[in-house]
């Protein structure tokens, strides 16, 4: 299976065929509105407007896997990031990332491209050891280690890469950059 044989279900409860975004670089992430690393959203919305013009794709998929860091219903997610953060990439119902109940995408995004760290430096370090019982929680079904886990697939429809949320934004954008 590849990432065109997919299916999501957006906000107004209709199922989208990720086959629809052939040909486009998607940027696919798992969100949180109450997260400390929410403010990406601001980063992600100054992409989406970058570059969408020339192909890019913003899926976002909000899960409160986390902590409870996105209790709200999808309506009010919605609402908080466009009014927050003044977004209009497209968004998908709230659901899991791992365990029993993941969203197969995502099973299928993390085998893909696998868990590699969070890289190095203080949140870093800090990540790793909230990330830890998160994994004990779902063991092997532990696919997304935190919110805001992006993956980059190409216009191909190929994975080429996973950003953990604590990859700095600008090497995301040259990432995306380069596909386009």
């Amino acid at each position: 299976m590849g990432i065109y044989d997919y299916n999501a279900i957006a906000q107004d409860g209709s199922e989208v065929s990720l086959k629809d975004y052939e040909g486009k670089v998607m940027l696919v992430v798992n969100t949180a509105t109450g997260c400390g690393f929410t403010p990406q959203y601001e980063d992600l919305e100054g992409l989406y407007s970058k570059y969408h013009e020339q192909g890019l794709e913003i899926l976002d998929f909000p899960c409160n896997q986390f902590a409870n860091q996105a209790p709200e219903s999808d309506e009010e997610i919605t609402q908080f990031c466009t009014v927050k953060f003044g977004t209009e990439f497209p968004q998908f119902k709230k659901g899991d990332v791992n365990g029993a109940n993941a969203n197969p995408l995502f099973v299928y995004l993390a085998s893909e491209k696998p868990f590699e760290g969070f890289g190095k430096g203080v949140k870093a370090i800090a990540m790793n050891k909230v990330a830890k019982s998160v994994d004990k929680e779902f063991g092997d079904a532990a696919y997304i280690k935190w919110n805001f886990t992006k993956f980059l697939v190409g216009r191909d429809g190929k994975v080429i890469a996973r950003f953990e949320p604590t990859e700095k934004m600008d090497r995301v954008e040259a990432a995306v950059a380069e596909q386009l």
